[in-house]
């Protein structure tokens, strides 16, 4: 089975957990979908209502939670992607929210304002109404997404993702 991975990026309060929530639910009716989340800050508490752990779970799609000193699923301590990969068992396509530094393709997300300092390390951004595209130097090869049209990424997504 063919396994494929996109990553997602962007300022706090943004819209990723929103969106990969969003796609998620969409995906999950079509193909198996896995969910990574990064928590660099450690604060995570997993399946308390409310929580983005919690919002992931019920979407239906399998769910880890790494932070610098844990993994959640069944591990005390943080694993790289290759390992949390192995433990995921069946899934078509994996999302992952954070880990800027992992070489997959990604979506940077914002709202209000671009910080351009994510363009080195993404293949495209999603934007809402908000923001004025003609007030930034966006690169060529960044595509621009529309954060509001979740087909649109979710196509996005089936193109550029990568296989892993």
């Amino acid at each position: 089975m063919n396994k494929y991975a996109v990553a997602f990026t962007g300022p706090s309060g943004s819209g990723k957990t929103t969106l990969v929530e969003k796609l998620s639910i969409e995906l999950i009716k079509i193909k198996q979908v896995a969910i990574i989340k990064n928590d660099p800050k450690d604060k995570a508490i997993f399946d308390v209502e409310g929580k983005d752990s919690y919002k992931f779970s019920q979407t239906g799609a399998e769910v880890v939670v790494t932070s610098p000193t844990r993994t959640t699923y069944f591990s005390q301590r943080e694993k790289t992607l290759d390992e949390v990969v192995s433990m995921l068992s069946n899934f078509d396509i994996l999302l992952v929210e954070g880990l800027k530094t992992l070489p997959l393709p990604r979506i940077a997300i914002f709202r209000n304002k671009i910080d351009e300092s994510y363009f080195s390390c993404s293949e495209a951004i999603a934007v809402d109404n908000s923001i004025n595209l003609s007030d930034y130097d966006i690169p060529k090869n960044i595509d621009i997404l529309d954060l509001n049209n979740t087909q649109m990424i979710i196509e996005w997504i089936e193109k550029n993702s990568k296989e892993i």
